[in-house]
């Protein structure tokens, strides 16, 4: 099948979100047996089928230390309540993962998964009380708790309700701890506690028991997928991201690829707020500035006609927030920010442009390369950097400040592509890490910049043997998981790149 042809088909494919199974949100539905005993039962199956040779449970590869622990404390509490017996050495297994996975939370380079400093204590909690497991204490635990205490002191009314992002990991009250729930206001129109089936099995379990609305819910995911994935839906993310992805190779499109675009810019045209932007799901209430930057690039690149100030309504001081209550900054919204300002027609020197650019800087690490929050590899986030600041135009049109740290971030692309010719930031090449490198080097190439044609070659060459789903986890939420369409978007764009520069390489001799 041609790329192009391929493409049409994963237009089509397009719809609520295809994100693969976690551990931790598959362990919640095992929790539901007093309410639906089929749905319980099928997610303690899959729980037993999906433990790891040494016990614990989460992404199989990379071994991400946060992912790891998070999912194995809600899988063991989880057997400890609906299991059987059987389930005894399976829980002995997980719990002499649970010191090293502990340890090793200061190892894993991107931090926290999303609400890891909120969910953990309760779990540790729990499991205490189940006895389960025993927590010796080295820090970690009353760290985290001074972290949970803080971020709940910010919250606006000091409850969590549907109009604050914490509220996608309300499960993290306990049954002690409902008194921060705001109930009346927590569920979502689709009946969700922000779109999360942990927390909205928490709710029908705990804050509302037996909910009808969150029972409908929680069934339809149940019914739509083999185990559970940690967000549904997550509708405008899919769209933004995969449509961001063709926007790289927008001029390659033909017309029935054009044309089948079209609906899934609808799409994100209705669900937009004036002023707002979008959340990753127009079903989801809070609003942020990655969904909102991202779907302003695609839009205005495809000849749509987004208000910016919903972008700039998300502007500080020194950078760009993603919510309105954040612990930490992500290095990868600011790089959106950056891109849709571009695509808006700043000028590389404008205040907000250079504040992004200045903000970048002091986050940019030895080697060249971008950490970031909400992805577990470096290859995301350090080649949507050079895409952003290749957006304002090439070398005459920036000055050399502006292009020294794209210029490392290249140089770190390139020196560390694997013998084979994929990327991978852990033990192997993965496609989509792959993907993304030539996406960025393709880009860097257009705009004047040197990029040997045997790289792009080689690493096409790999992607092309490699292409194919399932991908691993490399994106962050509470656990880690992976969004196949957007992935594969990802695959196919870099494809076509590749394709395009060589062409006009071999073509200009």
């Amino acid at each position: 099948m041609q790329i192009q042809d391929e493409l049409h088909a994963l237009l089509a494919q397009i719809g609520p979100g295809r994100i693969s199974s976690t551990a931790y949100d598959t362990a919640w539905f095992a929790r539901l047996a007093p309410l639906d005993a089929s749905i319980s039962a099928a997610a303690v199956a899959w729980l037993r089928g999906n433990q790891h040779a040494d016990g614990s449970w989460g992404a199989r590869f990379p071994h991400y230390h946060h992912d790891r622990l998070i999912c194995t404390l809600a899988a063991m509490i989880a057997l400890a309540y609906y299991g059987n017996e059987t389930d005894q050495p399976r829980l002995e297994r997980a719990r002499a993962t649970l010191k090293p996975a502990l340890k090793g939370l200061h190892d894993d380079p991107n931090g926290e998964t999303v609400g890891f400093e909120m969910i953990v204590p309760t779990l540790l909690e729990e499991t205490q009380r189940l006895g389960v497991y025993e927590y010796n204490g080295n820090g970690t635990l009353e760290k985290l708790i001074r972290k949970r205490s803080a971020k709940i002191a910010a919250l606006p009314g000091g409850m969590i309700n549907r109009h604050v992002s914490a509220a996608f990991s309300s499960e993290m009250a306990g049954p002690d701890g409902l008194h921060l729930l705001d109930v009346p206001r927590l569920q979502e129109a689709n009946g969700s506690v922000g779109n999360s089936p942990a927390s909205t099995a928490f709710f029908a379990l705990t804050a509302q028991p037996g909910d009808e609305r969150a029972l409908a819910y929680l069934r339809q995911v149940a019914t739509e997928n083999d185990g559970i994935p940690f967000v549904s839906p997550f509708d405008v993310f899919e769209r933004a991201w995969v449509l961001w992805n063709l926007s790289l190779v927008q001029k390659q499109l033909p017309a029935d690829v054009l044309a089948a675009c079209q609906p899934h810019l609808d799409y994100l045209e209705r669900a937009w707020v004036p002023g707002q932007g979008l959340g990753f799901s127009a079903f989801y209430t809070p609003k942020d500035a990655d969904d909102t930057t991202v779907a302003y690039d695609v839009l205005t690149a495809f000849g749509r006609s987004p208000d910016l100030d919903s972008v700039l309504a998300y502007e500080s001081e020194t950078h760009y927030r993603c919510y309105l209550i954040e612990s930490n900054p992500s290095i990868s919204v600011n790089i959106h920010a950056l891109g849709a300002l571009a695509q808006a027609g700043f000028a590389p020197d404008h205040p907000s442009v250079r504040k992004i650019k200045t903000f970048l800087t002091g986050m940019q690490s030895e080697q060249g390369a971008w950490f970031d929050k909400w992805h577990a590899s470096p290859y995301y986030t350090t080649t949507h950097a050079v895409i952003a600041c290749c957006a304002f135009g090439d070398h005459a049109a920036q000055t050399a400040a502006d292009y020294e740290p794209i210029e490392r971030a290249i140089a770190w692309i390139l020196e560390t592509q694997s013998a084979g010719g994929g990327w991978g930031y852990y033990e192997m090449p993965t496609a989509e890490e792959t993907a993304y490198c030539l996406q960025a080097l393709t880009v860097w190439q257009r705009q004047g910049g040197q990029v040997p044609l045997e790289i792009l070659q080689h690493g096409a060459a790999w992607l092309a043997m490699h292409s194919e789903p399932p991908y691993p986890p490399l994106w962050i939420g509470k656990s880690l998981y992976s969004p196949e369409l957007i992935v594969r978007s990802a695959v196919l764009s870099a494809l076509l790149l590749v394709r395009e520069a060589v062409s006009l390489v071999t073509t200009s001799y």
